[in-house]
């Protein structure tokens, strides 16, 4: 693409100026690679190399270029980025802010752990961590320091809620969240023991019929009996799924649609995947050298996002998607912009703004879809534990 060092200049002029760079002679590979990665859309070192402008004669001499900066001890890439995603969420208008936490695994030899902001349908990575794992399940001591990483690039004064699956449900977590001021919504397997008094039952214990919420207030869960916490127990129709979910706050129905936002993180996985940047077409086999690429693709996903958010804002996505209703993500948008961009001579930005996680435009993947949607609808029965304790001592 001829075009691409313009592209090259715009993401100089960004990382120059929002990144904390010991040495300048790292900052210029990195731009190349993220201009190379969105203009070829795959993880390749080669493939990077055919959008490089340089005195490099050789297209071997860029890929080891590309990789000597992959494997450099001297790069470090979460003080880099944290400088950059702090710059995007310093303009956030929102009073709350949803993180979620999950991991992925690649070629079922490493886990990568991440962090993320919930942004309109996708999650935008904060913190990260690659380890060589085959399990997808990983201890609390091993992410705990992300949680403290992620205090130091989040707007000052928001209330953070925080998602994540069953495999990560821990006493020790919930205690964590707590010292960081955090609300949470996170799943817990049905063998999780309930206390309501002195004896403790596990969850599975309570029969849900079909669409019929449960939610117990005030209540202690595991051997530690740690609480006092809140529950949302639901049978859900038509998935037939059963969701509990643990909550600092008392639960609603809305408990479950909070919970939801943690699919998002999915979406971002899958961008770095096969619906995006082909992660695992990848030959790097080193958990150093996959978290600093690991960077390369925060980078982008951040670059494109913004990018969408503002060709949506701007009125403009028609230009770049097809479809009436906004049909692609924001990350789908500003690629296709971005790429357009490049051979139509328009302009690149040459800053980040993550405003807002409400969406002014919702993505609709078609009419008939939209209109089958059905909200959640559950027969609801809410039990203050306290109160039901007090009423039978008091009786006693």
């Amino acid at each position: 693409m001829e075009n691409t060092p313009r592209l090259y200049d715009a993401l100089q002029a960004l990382l120059g100026q929002h990144c904390r760079w010991r040495d300048q002679r790292h900052l210029y590979p990195l731009v190349w690679m993220v201009a190379g990665l969105v203009a070829s859309g795959q993880i390749s070192l080669t493939a990077w190399s055919d959008y490089v402008r340089s005195r490099a004669v050789y297209a071997q001499s860029t890929q080891r270029r590309f990789s000597r900066w992959l494997g450099n001890e001297r790069v470090h890439e979460h003080s880099l980025y944290a400088r950059l995603i702090g710059y995007a969420l310093s303009v956030w208008q929102q009073e709350r802010i949803v993180l979620a936490l999950d991991t992925t695994r690649l070629w079922e030899q490493y886990c990568v752990i991440r962090i993320v902001v919930v942004y309109r349908g996708r999650g935008i990575p904060v913190v990260w961590k690659v380890l060589k794992h085959s399990s997808s399940t990983v201890a609390y001591a091993t992410y705990a320091p992300l949680l403290d990483a992620v205090v130091e690039v989040l707007p000052a004064g928001v209330e953070v809620l925080f998602l994540a699956d069953r495999g990560f449900a821990d006493v020790e977590l919930f205690k964590h969240l707590h010292r960081l001021g955090w609300h949470y919504r996170i799943r817990v397997k049905s063998n999780f023991l309930v206390y309501r008094g002195q004896q403790g039952t596990p969850i599975s214990f309570y029969t849900l019929s079909t669409s019929h919420a449960l939610f117990l207030h005030q209540v202690k869960i595991t051997k530690a009996r740690y609480g006092l916490v809140h529950l949302a127990l639901a049978h859900h129709y038509p998935s037939r799924e059963r969701w509990y979910v643990v909550s600092d706050q008392p639960t609603t129905t809305e408990t479950f649609v909070e919970y939801g936002l943690r699919f998002d993180i999915e979406e971002n996985f899958l961008d770095d995947k096969s619906n995006g940047f082909q992660l695992e077409s990848s030959h790097i086999r080193s958990a150093a050298m996959l978290s600093r690429l690991c960077l390369v693709l925060a980078v982008a996903t951040l670059y494109l996002t913004s990018a969408g958010t503002a060709v949506v804002e701007r009125g403009e996505r028609r230009q770049v998607d097809p479809h009436w209703f906004r049909g692609s993500s924001y990350f789908k948008i500003g690629w296709h912009w971005i790429r357009k961009a490049l051979v139509q001579g328009w302009g690149l930005p040459t800053t980040l703004a993550l405003k807002s996680a409400l969406d002014p435009a919702p993505c609709i993947s078609s009419k008939s879809q939209a209109a089958q949607q059905q909200p959640l609808y559950f027969r609801c029965t809410t039990v203050d534990c306290a109160i039901s304790l007090e009423q039978s001592l008091s009786t006693a």
